[in-house]
């Protein structure tokens, strides 16, 4: 590790990265949330945080260290906060600063879990309560999402997706409101930066779970953040003698000590219809997929190659297969008469326990039984009811890795695969675990390397006019011309059940269709309010977590394409598609009382003299082509689905002439631009627009 740690700390140096050398980086970190799991380690653990920050000190690197997650950092090192809250973090000692490192914008995403998603009026208050404390770096984890391209996923069966519920989603695609929605928080925070880094703040009580703090730079001059951290009621309260609205589980800024400039519970940024790039109604899609016939290869069950060895008991998976495959055979022979005494019929009970995590089981070639884990309990047992013949039979077991497990106390050690195998009739049961055992790492396609573009025109193929559908172990392959356009590209699987996908060579991930979340726990609209946790606000229930899948514009080529994929329990390729994106509709709704943008906020302006505005932004390259509504007055509904209210004025041609062919616009929500369709009624102004390239 010393070794390591100063290769990467060279490799900076080198390069003159380092902002004291004139580079970017104004922070290392040495370990991450070793904290978490120190307890298991005893007095070794406390040892190795120490060793950890000497070590990474002494090389020099001019910046400071920090260590996540690690309340006994030494005070070499700053220890920082990772969670979805840190305004109560405090470091251990008072020269550190308050420091967050991870905020989580959403969560990972597991298969057979339903969608995780945060709010995003809980996040900016999350944010502006860190700041209202006292906070000087906030981190976002992760700003934008990824994927987990080929067997990168961690585990236990992690998806292939990294989306996190991100502002830039894993396509490269902004996700609104929340990229907007921070945007014009950190806006206001930063017209508070001089205050903020002046003095620490001032803490005043504005009633039961209600406050303020106050940054001075003179006495009567300050910026403040008023917080109603109730969960239920909303409230106003008295400040500086003026009477200001406190919505429930929120913060209001006021860089002035005067004005709200932002309430991280008024969203009056932009929206988009659905959640993610290539779901729900977010985007136009142009599905592709005219391929070529396809071609397949039936994979044999049990061991294929020379590559086999034998072992006199059953063996752990990680440290046989070294991580270089996913699958593992075991196979072994049972003869009935020697092995299953004063035993007349043929029917046993076979109970296969494994640490996961998922498993294939055959007797005599036929297929018998699946089972598998989840990502907090990996370890299944298998209990299935067979038919032994007289004589010989074979026992195939399938055991298959989704995942390395990555996080946790001696997560290096924590195993996988089968642990035992037991037959049992009413009288008696014998224990296959120390009968010899027969291995292969990994599948005949594997070795062959059907995956290879090499491959693609072998006649280890078998090429028909139908394709066989719904079979376990067998390999797809066919030539497809990509969705045009320049922009990512998704691979829906929907059609499939659990396996690995591949585009000209390139690993797509990891897929398991079949997998479906618990059916209940779901909601379209989770209430914000009151402490976020990964399971307080969940999507997609009863469907798999992922059907779409990640694939880049640049693997792709003009003219036809190479997709193979490895099925394990059973699908219809015929019904794959491929699409990209090109349109999306955004919407926007505000308010006369909401007010103006964070951006045209002037010190020493009073705000009554500026006037809301409603403002649409197409994605770089694009342009609003159309406006679908636009109603000022008294619309309901969400993004996608407004409603004229009963209080309606149709300015859609005022809209259309400020907005059609730009990249965005501004509309100012003023009875001068748009009249007064019900003198003394509170009105606000909803808008449908739709960008393309």
């Amino acid at each position: 590790m010393k070794l390591f740690l100063a290769k990467i700390v060279n490799l900076m140096k080198d390069e003159n990265l380092f902002a004291t050398q004139g580079g970017p980086i104004i922070l290392a970190q040495v370990e991450n949330e070793y904290g978490n799991v120190e307890w298991a380690y005893g007095i070794s653990g406390e040892l190795y945080v120490k060793w950890a920050a000497e070590t990474a000190v002494n090389l020099n690197t001019t910046v400071p260290w920090v260590m996540c997650a690690q309340a006994d950092a030494p005070d070499s090192v700053i220890n920082t906060c990772n969670g979805f809250y840190c305004d109560r973090f405090t470091p251990n000692s008072p020269s550190k600063p308050k420091m967050w490192t991870e905020n989580y914008v959403g969560w990972f995403l597991a298969f057979g879990y339903p969608v995780p998603y945060r709010p995003v009026e809980d996040l900016a208050f999350a944010v502006a309560r860190f700041f209202e404390t006292g906070g000087t770096f906030q981190n976002y984890y992760m700003y934008f999402g990824g994927t987990n391209f080929g067997r990168t996923a961690g585990g236990p069966l992690v998806a292939t997706s990294y989306d996190y519920d991100a502002p830039i989603d894993e396509y490269g695609f902004i996700s609104q409101p929340k990229w907007g929605h921070l945007r014009d928080l950190h806006r206001a925070i930063k017209h508070c930066e001089e205050y903020l880094v002046n003095a620490d703040p001032t803490h005043l009580s504005l009633g039961l779970k209600l406050e303020a703090h106050v940054y001075y730079k003179s006495s009567n001059d300050c910026a403040a953040f008023l917080a109603n951290y109730g969960n239920s009621s909303d409230a106003n309260v008295t400040f500086n003698g003026k009477s200001y609205f406190l919505p429930a589980w929120s913060v209001s800024i006021l860089p002035d000590c005067k004005n709200v400039i932002f309430n991280t519970a008024k969203v009056v940024s932009q929206k988009t219809t659905g959640s993610t790039a290539f779901t729900h109604n977010t985007v136009t899609i142009e599905n592709s997929m005219e391929s070529d016939p396809w071609g397949w290869y039936k994979e044999k069950v049990g061991i294929a190659n020379n590559h086999s060895f034998a072992s006199p008991r059953i063996l752990e998976q990680i440290n046989t297969t070294k991580d270089t495959s996913d699958f593992l055979w075991y196979t072994t022979r049972i003869n009935v008469e020697e092995n299953i005494k004063k035993r007349k019929a043929k029917e046993l009970q076979l109970i296969i326990r494994s640490l996961g995590h998922a498993a294939l089981v055959f007797v005599n070639k036929k297929p018998v039984g699946f089972g598998y884990g989840n990502h907090d309990d990996a370890s299944f047992v298998l209990s299935k009811k067979i038919h032994l013949k007289k004589g010989s039979n074979t026992v195939d077991i399938l055991s298959m890795m989704v995942g390395l497990q990555n996080y946790g106390p001696w997560f290096d050690i924590s195993g996988a695969g089968v642990s035992s195998v037991i037959f049992s009739d009413l009288k008696n049961s014998k224990n296959f675990s120390s009968t010899e055992w027969i291995y292969q790492v990994g599948l005949e396609g594997e070795y062959l390397g059907l995956d290879k573009v090499s491959l693609a025109n072998s006649s280890l193929w078998i090429q028909g006019s139908s394709v066989p559908t719904n079979q376990s172990l067998i390999w797809y392959k066919t030539s497809f011309s990509p969705p045009e356009g320049r922009g990512p590209v998704s691979l829906n699987l929907s059609s499939m059940g659990k396996g690995q996908a591949w585009v000209n060579g390139e690993h797509i991930g990891r897929y398991w269709s079949s997998y479906r979340s618990p059916s209940t726990g779901c909601s379209d609209n989770c209430d914000y309010r009151g402490a976020y946790d990964s399971w307080k606000c969940l999507k997609k229930c009863g469907q798999p977590a992922q059907v779409l899948y990640h694939v880049p514009r640049s693997w792709l080529k003009p003219g036809k394409n190479l997709l193979v994929l490895h099925e394990e329990l059973g699908g219809d390729p015929s019904k794959i598609s491929f699409s990209t994106r090109s349109g999306q509709k955004i919407c926007a709704h505000v308010s006369e009382s909401d007010p103006p943008p964070v951006d045209t906020w002037k010190p020493n302006k009073d705000l009554t003299s500026q006037e809301p505005s409603l403002q649409l932004n197409c994605d770089q390259g694009w342009t609003i082509a159309a406006v679908n509504f636009a109603s000022f007055g008294t619309p309901t509904g969400d993004c996608g689905a407004f409603i004229k209210g009963s209080c309606h004025l149709d300015v859609l041609s005022i809209v259309h002439q400020g907005c059609v062919g730009k990249s965005g616009c501004s509309i100012p929500i003023t009875m001068a631009k748009l009249g007064d369709p019900c003198p003394g009624v509170p009105k606000s102004l909803a808008v449908e627009a739709f960008c393309s390239v």
